[in-house]
């Protein structure tokens, strides 16, 4: 039997690899950021346990990218957003964030209070 720390990080990866793996992909630009970072968090608030999500869309990083490209879009991928997710579970509480390190989106927890 998982304790409820155990089941409160859990419910935070489940968060996390809904996320990243509906969301990847999708195209944006920095016009659309905004709707796109509403519509990421609102979707995964839905989820059972979750208390909130805040997604940040690095829009100079879109900028950035989309400076030498013939197209107004790219694709969305970790090393364009950072984002918190809170789960909370049977009084327990969990901070997870996702950033870039190293090259690559990592998720980690950032705290675990029960």
């Amino acid at each position: 039997m998982a304790t409820n720390p155990e089941q409160a990080c859990f419910e935070a990866g489940i968060k996390f690899g809904t996320l990243y793996h509906q969301f990847a992909g999708t195209p944006v630009s920095p016009d659309s950021a905004g709707s796109l970072e509403t519509a990421i968090a609102e979707s995964i608030e839905n989820q059972p346990f979750c208390e909130s999500v805040t997604v940040d869309i690095l829009e100079a990083e879109l900028a950035a990218e989309l400076a030498d490209s013939p197209a107004e879009y790219t694709e969305l991928t970790g090393r364009f957003m950072e984002v918190e997710v809170v789960v909370e579970h049977e009084g327990c509480r969990v901070t997870a964030a996702m950033a870039m390190e190293d090259g690559y989106p990592l998720m980690r927890l950032v705290s675990v209070d029960d």
